[in-house]
């Protein structure tokens, strides 16, 4: 049966933790000035349950999701997954957007948080334990909420991981389950897409499907989300389906001990970000990030991790195009462990 991933607080020592979390740019931590620069366009209420399933892991469930453009509110909940899922529910922003997210923790005694990188928020919204941050805890007592306060302002765009900071450990929950994905998409609305060999500009509306891809220690963990928003958890190593000719932006962040994973998708190449280089790999280290947009073509391709370890235990699955639409096979939820 396979194993989730080595505990990361095991693998990392407290001080790479803190030069990492004080050093990093995806946490950005601003002042309370700075924080006001922003003009946020849409505001984010949000409700997340940290909750423990039935294989012993521990997984977010998206409780409420209410958006305000200032005109009017739409509760947008029925958008994700009614089950805790692993990855965590993916929650998609714009740049300028406000999110205020309270986290209930019904894991069990002790603290569960949220730490989010990419964005801006005030220290008191960190996400870690005083050890960490030198103001104080936070994260939920079991049974009860806390609340964060983050800003999408300028120059946030990109794809970011958010995960537990506080339950048990410094290092938190993020090896049993409690991670997830916040996109915040550029106030441009424009993105770049690679079909075959040309570069394109596309509208962030013209893609048609979006894959989150966690890359674990021995595992890829999938998130699944169509044109209108909607999500499916796709579990490990799941069957990707798109249509040929489909715009698909993929999302890639590794997670767990490994000091870098390969990534490889078939016979696909595109863009590197902030470079005008055609890539067909990628290199990724924990907690970094990578992310591209293809137009696809027909056929099927395997995606896969040629970290040489990762690549004999199997981490891999297959991407499968074809002319009516392929629906993407989810894998069962891991068993017990």
């Amino acid at each position: 049966m396979r194993k989730f991933f080595a505990y990361l607080v095991l693998a990392i020592p407290l001080v790479v933790v803190a030069a990492i979390l004080t050093a990093a740019p995806t946490a950005a931590r601003i002042s309370s000035s700075n924080a006001a620069e922003a003009v946020a366009s849409k505001t984010h209420t949000i409700n997340l349950v940290a909750e423990p399933l039935d294989n012993r892991l521990l997984a977010y469930r998206m409780e409420s999701h209410v958006v305000d453009d200032g005109s009017g509110s739409e509760d947008i909940t029925d958008r994700y997954s009614t089950d805790a899922t692993i990855p965590g529910p993916t929650i998609i922003i714009d740049e300028g957007d406000e999110v205020f997210l309270t986290i209930r923790n019904e894991v069990g005694p002790g603290l569960v948080g949220v730490h989010v990188h990419g964005v801006h928020y005030e220290i008191t919204s960190d996400g870690t334990l005083e050890h960490i941050n030198n103001v104080g805890d936070q994260g939920a007592e079991f049974g009860d909420t806390f609340s964060y306060h983050w800003v999408a302002g300028a120059g946030t765009a990109g794809t970011w991981p958010y995960h537990d900071h506080t339950f048990l450990t410094i290092n938190g929950a993020e090896t049993k389950g409690l991670f997830g994905t916040l996109i915040v998409n550029p106030a441009s609305g424009k993105i770049k897409a690679v079909n075959d060999k040309a570069v394109q500009n596309i509208d962030v509306e013209d893609l048609d499907k979006q894959f989150v891809l966690y890359i674990g220690d021995d595992a890829f963990w999938g998130m699944e989300i169509d044109q209108d928003g909607n999500e499916t958890p796709l579990w490990t190593n799941p069957t990707l389906g798109a249509k040929t000719g489909d715009y698909v932006r993929f999302h890639l962040i590794a997670l767990g001990t490994d000091v870098v994973h390969e990534f490889e998708l078939g016979s696909y190449k595109w863009l590197d970000p902030g470079t005008k280089k055609l890539i067909g790999s990628k290199d990724i280290g924990p907690l970094e990030n990578h992310v591209f947009t293809i137009k696809t073509k027909n056929g099927s391709s395997t995606y896969e991790d040629k970290n040489r370890s990762n690549d004999l235990m199997g981490m891999e699955g297959t991407f499968k195009v074809t002319g009516n639409g392929f629906i993407s096979v989810p894998s069962p939820v891991p068993e017990p462990f």
